[in-house]
């Protein structure tokens, strides 16, 4: 047989799964009659679906999403020669979050947030950001698109606010108007859907960081009404401050997340808590162990 028909019988070998064609008494290459089922398990194999594609996630114990943006959860991935971003982003929003949130409940005095754009621009964002993509590099998709997203929207929020800068406030007409207000107002409305996203994420991982979700999701959905309902003077301040209220507790559940990630037996005299829900895969896993262990009793 010459080279380019053994090269040729060599690639519809690899082609057809290992399965090596038959010669017809010409030397020509002859197809196996394949069966369905050979067929299927092929497709699956390559292009991810079939029968054999499903996954039964009733069987063995799955990961959360969230990963190691879920601190304290797991130990960090094998072979890794960086470290875990996940409480540097969480830190980022955090203190951000809870400058933004004292002066929405009225802290000090003052009435408006100008202090925030440098923080948004410089920890909230852009620190924030590169977190997200950090988390992107270790494979952790939840963690990318939860500081990544939150990151611009720190951006987002400081461009609209630079005074003199961006002009987007005078634009709509000045920072207390019916228009300026129910533009901001759609804006916040907009995070609070996507947070709500994540929140349905979040309900097999810890009681920590579900409540960092859940206290933001508040936090977006009563800003946005607060200037929603604001009219044409500025936002509703009664709302706004219960907003401000959520978003405080949003930081402080934030840097609690971003400390059970941080703190280990290196560094620190304890340990952070993490209360896992019991249908999550470690509650599950710690119930099956407890009962095993009385059963041997």
């Amino acid at each position: 047989m010459s080279s380019a028909a053994e090269s040729h019988n060599g690639a519809v070998e690899k082609d057809m799964g290992g399965i090596a064609p038959q010669q017809s008494t010409d030397g020509a290459p002859v197809h196996p009659q394949l069966t369905h089922e050979h067929e299927v398990a092929r497709a699956a194999a390559r292009f991810g679906y079939g029968p054999l594609a499903q996954v039964n996630t009733t069987e063995g114990l799955l990961r959360p999403f969230g990963g190691e943006f879920q601190p304290g959860l797991y130990k960090p991935v094998e072979g890794r020669k960086f470290g875990n971003p996940a409480p540097l982003g969480l830190c980022a929003f955090a203190l951000t979050t809870f400058v933004l949130s004292a002066i929405n409940m009225g802290a000090a005095d003052i009435t408006a947030p100008n202090i925030v754009v440098a923080l948004a621009f410089g920890y909230g964002g852009l620190v924030q950001l590169l977190a997200g993509m950090w988390e992107m590099a270790v494979g952790n998709t939840f963690g990318a698109t939860a500081l990544s997203s939150y990151g611009g929207f720190w951006l987002s929020f400081a461009i609209v606010l630079t005074p003199g800068g961006f002009e987007i406030a005078t634009e709509l007409g000045g920072a207390d108007t019916k228009n300026f207000n129910y533009s901001f107002g759609l804006f916040l409305m907009g995070w609070f859907i996507f947070t709500t996203i994540l929140v349905f994420c979040t309900l097999k991982s810890t009681v920590a960081f579900f409540l960092l979700f859940f206290f933001l999701d508040i936090t977006f959905l009563l800003l946005g009404i607060a200037y929603l309902q604001g009219g044409g003077t500025a936002a509703n301040p009664k709302i706004a401050k219960a907003g401000g209220l959520f978003g405080l507790l949003a930081a402080f559940a934030a840097w609690y997340n971003a400390l059970a990630g941080i703190a280990d037996t290196s560094n620190s005299f304890f340990i952070c808590p993490v209360i896992h829900f019991p249908w999550s895969p470690t509650g599950r896993s710690r119930r099956q162990s407890q009962k095993t262990d009385a059963e041997m009793a």
